[in-house]
């Protein structure tokens, strides 16, 4: 992904159907991907406030929402990429949301829900995000439209979460 977004175009939202402004402000992650340098980051530092409604939920509520979170997200990465004419913007973070969320999952399994997990998770997610390893590198080139831009962050947040299994159970137990 694009995090470069001195050089984008700037999001008019005055310009838009109302019904355009709620795709893209929920595709900016409610304003947070609007920040000038790192909005990936801030996206991923906003999905944490999700972190009470994983906890409530429960695992098997959580997958179901974070599912049906990603599902929902290809339409809304997509359609705010077609407003606002740019591929895979920076500016959008939905994506970021739902890597998030799927890299938080397995402290929920683990009942290990502590804020220094969570930190943990973040740190992982984000390193695998920007590193993007394979397949994570394939599926941020080959792979277009709302799909592509929400497949990748889902493949890094499963290679978070991978980590966060192997850190638990090869070095904690």
């Amino acid at each position: 992904m694009d995090t470069n977004t001195l050089h984008k175009p700037p999001i008019h939202f005055n310009q838009m159907s109302w019904y355009d402004r709620f795709i893209v402000f929920c595709g900016v992650g409610f304003g947070s991907g609007l920040s000038p340098k790192a909005p990936g980051t801030f996206g991923s530092a906003f999905a944490l406030l999700f972190v009470p409604f994983w906890l409530q939920l429960g695992l098997l509520g959580s997958i179901v929402a974070i599912v049906l979170m990603s599902l929902v997200g290809i339409y809304i990465c997509g359609h705010t990429a077609k407003v606002i004419h740019v591929h895979d913007d920076g500016r959008i973070v939905w994506d970021e949301f739902a890597g998030q969320s799927i890299t938080l999952l397995p402290l929920l399994y683990l009942q290990q829900m502590n804020w220094l997990w969570v930190i943990v998770g973040f740190i992982l997610f984000r390193i695998f995000d920007v590193w993007k390893p394979f397949p994570i590198s394939w599926a941020d080139q080959k792979v277009s439209g709302g799909f592509g831009i929400m497949l990748d962050d889902i493949i890094a947040g499963l290679w978070a979460a991978l980590c966060i299994f192997i850190i638990h159970f090869y070095f904690l137990t």
